[in-house]
């Protein structure tokens, strides 16, 4: 009571004062309060005003005229006070049994063992009854996994796809990116989209393609005398007129060229002849001879390699890239007003495609020694040879840019728990004639499982804990020029909230076997997968695609390197984010004959398929799908970052190997393998710690599992270097990605002086991902 006693006569006191406290108070170092004091007749801009004046003085006193009397009536009013008061306490004290007393503290406080009385807040008057609130309804339980597997195989069924494949013939026309027909694809994606409930939106972007001049055609002549004027062209080759000797080149491999340099054939000036193959990207087969100096390269599809009509045409690109090769490194938005730049994948040679039949009229005069037997084609009446004497050959190309506008289509299914993470599954939509198996077959599938996943999540009850976006790029065929200009517009951010990207591009272009190109982080998940799908190659169903495929060697059987020229591989090189491609393939031949010609369409790929297009493409579809929902799924992130293991000590060993090689055994000060053995070791030990951490971790704690997440989802970006710009490099990553900053560059330099720099920053951007996936810095292992 003596402090409630207190109180009320320190209040009455302020009272009589006249005090009134202002908003502003000031705590200075000391823990004393410096209060600054506000007259009830100054206004705020007044106070500013006077609260400047000499030490010592009131900055809030002014004259009160007719004091005493108020003074008077407050010492009434303040008795009054009290005595209320005073009743009040009366009246709680002899009620004190009946009623509880509310503590400000329930339980007893307890400090270091010793027991402290309970501290009591003033008596107040019991609170009015209020209705208990109603409890929210109990949050439904997430359907188990075989539930989840088995919703989507009935929501994705052969039916559905070839009916789905069927309606996209009416798209039959000029779909090649810009073109009206591309829009008017793209419109019935974003439709459909919107009829699901996927809050659909569009990314444009303004770029560069390069195209055939209607008025001034490309042409091949020999002599002076016109042998070809094809139609179809390889989009970014060189501009202008060269003339030079013809020359056989085979496939243009490096293996081919230095069979032609040990025959001592002179490539410098020549016009270089080169079958066109699926082992090797036409921009690849460019920029090889393009090193040896060749003037032109002529690409054909050889018979042997081809089984069609001699005169069909070949349509492709020469950027050794990705995007558009006039905005490298940054997105092409708003017909991009930076200044003028290329992208050092661009050939300085003229390259144009020419048919089977043009091709025999040049082999047949360019004379010189027979080739050896690994450059024989398929060619008739046609004695494959060298050339390098006689026949001379003009190309003449006059292609030009077209400023181009694209759509890439997104709709969006949105997670419960963590939407701001999510999975991309994407397809492009463009094509150079019908492009069946390059784009309609991955539309298809894309727009399948988003009305699948749609219908689960709407009628059956599917609960994604993270979100699954459906992306229809445009421009594919430039070489992921849609897909990379997104990754290029969105790249600060994509890597913290896309934490994979799964392709269905070519999904099926044969029936005898399946093969997959991924990032080590899922392969695990690609085996389990294949486990619970059917297998729709053979006779035999009964197995599951992983027993029919994969033989004694999974990785072996399945696994193959991701190329510059998959649609994955942008997200993966340049953007840090872990991807796959899928797709069947034919038995005897990996490579589809029809791509890029007007004979990729449903016909073909019905008989490359063995009429069964439909089954193959729901097989396909059900793998994507069961990976993307299997990510969205689990509390832990379905990422397994021990894969990675495996490719950085294959590479570590190589290194080691080299750098004894070019120290010849001898130590050598910065030349050691030491620092970049010890990081690899960082990262084991930091998968285990990830491994124990997830043991031990309850799944049910969403912040728990959000922060393990964030750790797997580092790994990935982090192999990207820091230390070269995504503008004159833009594929950084150290495994997968191109330049002098990958663990592969380092097994050909000699150079000591860049050796070592190589070393180094190798060595840090490795021992950087163990760091990300270690966690908190307090649990770093930092041995370097």
């Amino acid at each position: 009571m003596a402090v409630v006693y207190n109180q009320l006569q320190s209040a009455f006191s302020k009272m009589l004062n006249r005090e009134r406290y202002s908003r502003f108070t000031l705590q200075p170092d000391g823990g004393g309060h410096v209060e600054v004091k506000l007259s009830d007749d100054v206004t705020d801009d007044q106070a500013g005003a006077e609260q400047t004046g000499q030490p010592g003085d009131s900055p809030s006193y002014r004259p009160r005229p007719r004091q005493e009397y108020r003074r008077i009536c407050y010492l009434a009013l303040g008795a009054l006070f009290i005595f209320v008061i005073g009743c009040l306490i009366g009246y709680a004290s002899t009620h004190s049994e009946q009623e509880p007393i509310h503590c400000s503290m329930n339980q007893e406080a307890q400090i270091d063992g010793v027991q402290s009385p309970p501290v009591q807040s003033l008596p107040v008057q019991p609170t009015p009854v209020q209705p208990t609130p109603v409890p929210p309804p109990p949050e439904q339980p997430s359907l188990s996994w075989k539930s989840i597997t088995n919703l989507l195989t009935t929501r994705l069924t052969p039916d559905k796809v070839d009916q789905g494949l069927r309606s996209c013939l009416q798209f039959q026309y000029d779909q090649t990116a810009g073109s009206d027909g591309d829009v008017i694809l793209a419109n019935n994606v974003f439709n459909n989209f919107k009829i699901w409930e996927m809050n659909p939106w569009t990314d444009v972007h303004y770029v560069q393609l390069q195209k055939p001049d209607s008025e001034k055609p490309n042409r091949v002549l020999m002599d002076q005398v016109v042998v070809g004027q094809p139609k179809a062209y390889l989009a970014y080759s060189a501009t202008g007129k060269v003339q030079g000797t013809a020359v056989y080149g085979n496939y243009g491999r490096k293996e081919d060229l230095e069979i032609l340099t040990n025959l001592n054939i002179e490539l410098n000036g020549t016009v270089i002849l080169l079958r066109a193959s699926g082992q090797i990207s036409l921009a690849q087969q460019v920029a090889n001879v393009a090193e040896m100096g060749v003037s032109a390269v002529l690409i054909y599809p050889d018979p042997d390699d081809y089984k069609f009509d001699r005169n069909t045409e070949l349509y492709g690109h020469v950027h050794l890239g990705s995007g558009d090769p006039y905005t490298p490194g940054f997105p092409s938005f708003n017909h991009t007003q930076f200044p003028p730049t290329e992208s050092s994948g661009l050939p300085t040679v003229l390259a144009q495609s020419i048919t089977a039949a043009t091709a025999a009229q040049i082999m047949k005069a360019i004379g010189g020694a027979n080739v050896p037997s690994s450059f024989r084609g398929g060619l008739d009446d046609v004695t494959y040879r060298i050339g390098g004497a006689g026949v001379n050959v003009t190309v003449e190309v006059n292609n030009v840019l077209q400023n181009t506008e694209i759509h890439n289509v997104f709709g969006v299914i949105k997670g419960f728990v963590e939407p701001d993470h999510y999975v991309v599954l994407g397809a492009q939509r463009d094509s150079w004639g019908p492009g069946f198996a390059k784009a309609m077959v991955g539309t298809t599938l894309l727009m399948e499982l988003a009305r699948s996943v749609y219908e689960m999540v709407e009628k059956d009850g599917f609960r994604p804990r993270r979100s699954m976006v459906f992306a229809s790029w445009s421009a594919g065929e430039f070489g992921s020029v849609g897909a990379t200009e997104w990754l290029e517009g969105y790249m600060s951010s994509l890597d913290r909230r896309a934490f994979t990207y799964i392709s269905l591009d070519g999904v099926v272009t044969g029936h005898g076997a399946f093969k997959a190109s991924a990032s080590p982080l899922l392969v695990s998940l690609l085996a389990t997968t294949m486990q619970e799908v059917k297998n729709p190659i053979g006779s035999d169903m009964s197995k599951s695609l992983y027993d029919k495929v994969s033989g004694a060697n999974f990785e072996a059987s399945v696994l193959e390197p991701m190329q510059m020229e998959d649609a994955a591989y942008p997200f993966l090189a340049f953007s840090g984010i872990p991807s796959i491609s899928l797709r069947f393939v034919s038995r005897d031949s990996e490579v589809y004959p029809y791509y890029g010609t007007a004979l990729d369409n449903i016909d073909h790929l019905g008989v490359t398929t063995n009429q069964r297009l439909d089954s193959l493409a729901t097989a396909a579809g059900l793998v994507a799908g069961q990976m993307a929902l299997r990510l969205v799924h689990d509390h832990v992130l379905n990422l397994d970052v021990r894969r990675y293991i495996t490719p950085i000590s294959q590479a570590v060993v190589k290194i080691n190997k080299r750098l004894k090689q070019v120290t010849e055994g001898r130590s050598a000060e910065g030349l050691s393998a030491n620092w970049l053995i010890m990081a690899r070791g960082s990262y084991i030990r930091a998968t285990s710690d990830l491994n124990e951490d997830i043991q031990n971790t309850d799944l049910t704690d969403s912040l728990a599992c959000h922060k393990i997440n964030e750790r797997i989802m580092r790994v990935e970006h982090n192999l990207l270097s820091p230390f070269v710009s995504p503008k004159d490099v833009p594929f950084r990553h150290v495994l997968f990605g191109h330049g002098s900053h990958t663990l592969d560059a380092m097994l050909e330099g000699t150079d000591k002086d860049v050796l070592r720099t190589q070393l180094a920053l190798t060595t840090w951007t490795l021992q950087g991902c163990a760091n990300a996936l270690a966690g908190d810095i307090w649990e770093l292992d930092n041995q370097i």
